[in-house]
C-alpha cells in the first residue's frame, strides 16, 4: 500500500515468492526510490515500526533518521551564505534502516529483495501524471548550471516536458542499487556510491565525508505506546515528535466521547483542534534526539493530557499566545508513506523522506540518487525565538552525529494483541493531525476505513494560530466550519493534507482491507 503502483506491486511479488512483510516493506522502499524519486529514497532517512505477528511480542521500532554531519557546528547556518544546498545534506540513513530490519526480521536474500528496484531502474517504466507533474516541476524551479546532474538525470530526452506514459530510465541509479544488492548495505557507506557521495560532497562544499558515512548506524528503539477506547496505539518514539503528540492527543481527547455529538459536529472538531494546539505547543518545547535531550516522562502521562484537556473552554477558542512556550519551525511536507501486512499478520508501518521535495536536488554523478535535506529541520538559529517561525531553543539545535527532530508518525493500533489498523502520511507537521484523524475515524467514529482515509481533514499547529483546512470541508460540511468560527478559531482553506495509505483489519473476521489514499496516486495491492 504505497503511492506507487509499481513499489506496491513489487512488495506482494517479493511475499508470493515466500517473502514476510519486513521483505516486502524493503523492496518497496527501494522501488519508490526508482519510482517516486520527489520523496522515495536511498539519499535520506525515515522510520520503520513492526508489529511482530508472534503473540505477547511488543513492535520494534527502526530509527534511520539522517544525522548531523562531524563537521556541523551550532551556528553553521546563522549566516546565509553558509546555507548551500550540499551544506543542508544531513548522513542518509535509509540503507542502513532498511538493512537492519531485514537483518533482524526478514526471511528472503537482502539480493531478492533489492533486485526489483534495479530492473525498475535499468529498464525504465511508464512514469504517472503525478510523477510527470513533479519532474517537471522541479527541473523549471532549478537552475540548470546549479543543478547541473538533477537536469541530466531527469531531463526528458530530446527535450520538452514529460507526460503520464513516457519512460523513465536510471541507469546510474541502477548500477548503485546493484552493487548494494550484491554488497550488501556496506556498499552505500563504504564502497563506490559512498566515494561518489563524498566527492559531490567536496565539488559543492557540503560538509560530509567518508567518516561519516562509515560512521552511521540506524538505531534499535522503543516505539511509544498509549491506549484509547481498548485499543493500544504504538507509534515512532523521538527523534521523531509523531507517536509522542499523536498519544497525547488521543489521552486528551478519550474523556470527551465524541462520538456523542458526532464525527462532523462543532464540539467534536473544536475539542480536536484545542487538543492539536496543546500537543504541538509540547512538540516545539521538549522533543528531540533522546541521544541529546532529556525528554519529559509527562508527555505520556494521562494525568498530564488530563491537566492539559481541562484548561480548555468548550465554547471558545483558545489564544496560542496565552500558552508559553517556542515558535516552531517551518517543516517540508514532501515525505511518503507505506503499509505493509503479511499472511501471518506482521504489520509493518514505513514512513520516509528527502525533508523537501526532490531534497537538496543535488543528485549524485555516477550513483544517480537525490540527496536530502534534512539539516533543514535543526533551529538555525541559537537563541532566537519569534513569531516569524524562528526558533533557535537548545533541544534542537545543531549538533554532530544528532538527528534532527521529525514529525513522521508510522502507526499501528493492536486489538487484542492483533494489528487492527497500519497508518501514517506524509505532510510534515500535518503528518501527526493526519495519522490522529485517521485513528479517531476508525476507533472512535468506526467509520470504514475507505471513508476513514477519504475525509476531511483539518490541521492545528499552536502557531501560526489558524485552522489549516482541507478544501473539501467547506464542501461537504460547510455547517461545521460556521461552528468554527462562531467559536473564534480562524479558519484558512488548503488543498490536499497528507497521502495516508491504511490498512485495516477486521479483528472479528481477520479481512484486510486496503484503502489507498486517492490525494495522490495510491496504489492498493494484495494476493
Amino acid at each position: 500500500m504505497s503511492v506507487s503502483a509499481l513499489a506496491s506491486e513489487a512488495g506482494v511479488e517479493v511475499m508470493r515468492r515466500g517473502g514476510n512483510a519486513i521483505d516486502a516493506a524493503v523492496a518497496t522502499a527501494f522501488v519508490l526510490a526508482v519510482t517516486y524519486p520527489e520523496a522515495g529514497n536511498i539519499g535520506g532517512g525515515g522510520f520503520m515500526l513492526i508489529a511482530p505477528s508472534k503473540d505477547g511480542t511488543s513492535p520494534v521500532f527502526v530509527d534511520f533518521r539522517e544525522v548531523a554531519p562531524r563537521a556541523a557546528t551550532r551556528e553553521m547556518f546563522v549566516k546565509p551564505e553558509g546555507r548551500s544546498p550540499h551544506r543542508r545534506v544531513g548522513v542518509p540513513g535509509t540503507v542502513r534502516g532498511l538493512a537492519l530490519a531485514h537483518q533482524k526480521h526478514g526471511k528472503l536474500a537482502w539480493k531478492n529483495v533489492v533486485s526489483p528496484a534495479v530492473t525498475l531502474a535499468r529498464e525504465g517504466f511508464a512514469i504517472d501524471a503525478a510523477v510527470a507533474r513533479s519532474i517537471n516541476g522541479v527541473l523549471k524551479t532549478s537552475a540548470p548550471d546549479a543543478f547541473a546532474e538533477l537536469h541530466r538525470v531527469f531531463g526528458k530526452p530530446g527535450g520538452g516536458d514529460w507526460t503520464a506514459g513516457d519512460r523513465l530510465i536510471q541507469p546510474d541509479l541502477a548500477t548503485a542499487l546493484e552493487t548494494i544488492a550484491e554488497e550488501g548495505a556496506d556498499a552505500f557507506y563504504r564502497s563506490e556510491p559512498a566515494r561518489q557521495l563524498v566527492a559531490e560532497m567536496r565539488r559543492g562544499g557540503g560538509v560530509i565525508d567518508a567518516e561519516d558515512l562509515a560512521q552511521y548506524q540506524a538505531r534499535l528503539r522503543q516505539p511509544v505506546h498509549g491506549t484509547y477506547r481498548g485499543h493500544d496505539i504504538w507509534s515512532s518514539p523521538p527523534s521523531s515528535s509523531g507517536g509522542t503528540t499523536l498519544i497525547l492527543m488521543l489521552q486528551m481527547l478519550e474523556p470527551y466521547e465524541l462520538r456523542k455529538s458526532g464525527r462532523w459536529s462543532p464540539e467534536a472538531l473544536h475539542r480536536m483542534i484545542e487538543s492539536m494546539r496543546r500537543a504541538y505547543r509540547d512538540r516545539a518545547e521538549f522533543l528531540a534526539d533522546p541521544d541529546f535531550a532529556e525528554i519529559p516522562k509527562k508527555l505520556l502521562s494521562r494525568d498530564y493530557a488530563r491537566e492539559l484537556a481541562e484548561t480548555i473552554d468548550g465554547e471558545r477558542a483558545s489564544s496560542s499566545r496565552s500558552i508559553a512556550g517556542s515558535i516552531p519551525l517551518k517543516e517540508s511536507e514532501q515525505t511518503t508513506h507505506f503499509s505493509v501486512i503479511d499472511r501471518d499478520r506482521t504489520a509493518v508501518s514505513v514512513t520516509y523522506t528527502l525533508e523537501s521535495s526532490w531534497g537538496s536536488r543535488v543528485v549524485v554523478p555516477g550513483a544517480g540518487f537525490v540527496l536530502n535535506d534534512e539539516m533543514n529541520d535543526f533551529n538555525w538559529l541559537p537563541g532566537v525565538t519569534d513569531a516569524s517561525g524562528r526558533i533557535g531553543t537548545p533541544p534542537n539545535q545543531v549538533a554532530p552525529g544528532k538527528r534532527p527532530l521529525s514529525s513522521m508518525c508510522p502507526t499501528i493500533v493492536m486489538k487484542d494483541n492483533r494489528p487492527v489498523l497500519i497508518t501514517g502520511s506524509p505532510g510534515g507537521r500535518t503528518i501527526i493531525n493526519t495519522v490522529l484523524q485517521i485513528v479517531l475515524n476508525v476507533v472512535e467514529f468506526e467509520m470504514d476505513v475507505r471513508s476513514a482515509v477519504d475525509a476531511p481533514r483539518l490541521h492545528h499547529q499552536w502557531f501560526p494560530d489558524r485552522v489549516r483546512v482541507e478544501s473539501a470541508f467547506e464542501r461537504s460540511h460547510p455547517h461545521a466550519l460556521e461552528g468554527l468560527r462562531q467559536r473564534e478559531h480562524k479558519l484558512d482553506l488548503a488543498g490536499r493534507q497528507g497521502d495516508a495509505h491504511t490498512i485495516w483489519i477486521d479483528p472479528r473476521t481477520g479481512e484486510i482491507v486496503g484503502a489507498a489514499d486517492r490525494r495522490i496516486s495510491g496504489h492498493a495491492a494484495g494476493w
